[in-house]
């Protein structure tokens, strides 16, 4: 496992989501009222990115077909998706955001 710095806390608007690349896979990042969690970014039904979706709570909505993920846990919370998508540790230090793959 490594640690990446994926960018500064102030490029991640409170109740947003951005992707990075990370060694060629999509990862998104959310900022949850100053809280950031990390996932994969594309979603398990239909492919479509995760970060582009709308934030309420801890929960993403596919901008897809409405599927909801836990950013938490990664658990697929509504249909059409039955299948979750991975986490990744986030961890702050000063003003970065890093993520542990």
């Amino acid at each position: 496992m490594k640690e990446i710095t994926l960018a500064k806390i102030d490029e991640i608007p409170t109740g947003s989501g951005k992707q990075f690349l990370v060694e060629g896979l999509p990862i998104a990042v959310f900022n949850v009222e100053g809280r950031f969690y990390a996932i994969d970014d594309t979603c398990t039904h239909a492919e479509f990115s995760l970060s582009e979706g709308t934030l309420e709570g801890d929960v993403v909505t596919c901008p897809g077909h409405g599927a909801q993920f836990d950013l938490k846990s990664g658990d697929a919370l509504t249909l059409p998706a039955v299948t979750g998508v991975r986490t990744y540790p986030v961890k702050i230090e000063g003003d970065l955001i890093k993520i542990v793959v």
